[in-house]
């Protein structure tokens, strides 16, 4: 299916690794000219740039540390300013770590929240202005976001935050013509479920319906959709992508 993405300007947070990747490939493979972001150079981060390479066209990355609102406006305002305006945004960038109530520190909150929320926050503002009639907002979310889990309070008040953020802003920009949407994610196939042992993976797939993990591959067809203009009249929605959990 032709999801008319050649000729779209993207911008990708978090893009190197799982999902981000495959997120990245998607758009270029489609003809868009895609700018993703990464934390800090990796053997990842070169695989990609080499991916892209190969495709061709003006997709580029760069590094940025979204927590940090002058390292997103910059990247942002680059990746408008090298396309001429931006079509689609996906925030996809994120962290997640595990810690009780009584051992979350300050500092871990504080980084979660910073990289998985506000950082969502100030990408959002910087782009909006280079955006116009038809643009389209794509975040990143989580299916544990709206279940729960212990030990990952931090992780989930950040995840269910961007929920929340997608219903207020999609009706903010509505009029402009831009969409905003979320997209929740099961258990995917990634660097970090590859390190459960077959116990563990089976417990994992076992909480789908499916009875199985997910790829990113899978992630990125939903995401695409929902950026493209066949989901032309799709805003505010979160759309689980779990495999039935």
């Amino acid at each position: 299916m032709d999801l008319g993405l050649s000729g779209k300007r993207a911008l990708v947070t978090g893009g190197s690794r799982g999902i981000g990747r495959a997120l990245v490939l998607g758009l270029a493979q489609g003809g868009a000219s895609v700018g993703a972001c990464y934390n800090r150079e990796s053997d990842d981060v070169e695989r990609l740039r080499g991916e892209l390479a190969q495709i061709g066209g003006a997709s580029f990355l760069a590094q940025a540390d979204l927590a940090k609102p002058e390292s997103a406006e910059a990247f942002v305002k680059d990746t408008a300013e090298r396309f001429g305006g931006l079509d689609i945004v996906i925030n996809n960038a994120g962290v997640v770590s595990h810690a009780m109530i009584d051992q979350l520190t300050l500092e871990e909150w504080h980084r979660v929240i910073d990289t998985n929320l506000t950082a969502v926050y100030l990408v959002c503002q910087a782009a909006l202005p280079a955006m116009g009639e038809g643009g389209s907002i794509l975040n990143i979310t989580s299916a544990v976001a709206m279940r729960g889990m212990p030990g990952r309070v931090h992780y989930i008040s950040s995840k269910a935050g961007l929920i929340g953020m997608t219903r207020a802003l999609c009706k903010e920009v509505g009029r402009r013509g831009i969409r905003v949407n979320a997209l929740a994610p099961g258990i995917i196939e990634t660097d970090q479920t590859g390190e459960l042992d077959d116990a563990g993976r089976a417990r994992y797939s076992g909480l789908a319906a499916l009875n199985r993990l997910g790829q990113p591959g899978e992630i990125a067809d939903v995401a695409l959709f929902l950026a493209s203009d066949h989901a032309s009249f799709v805003s505010g929605v979160t759309l689980n992508v779990d495999g039935g959990i």
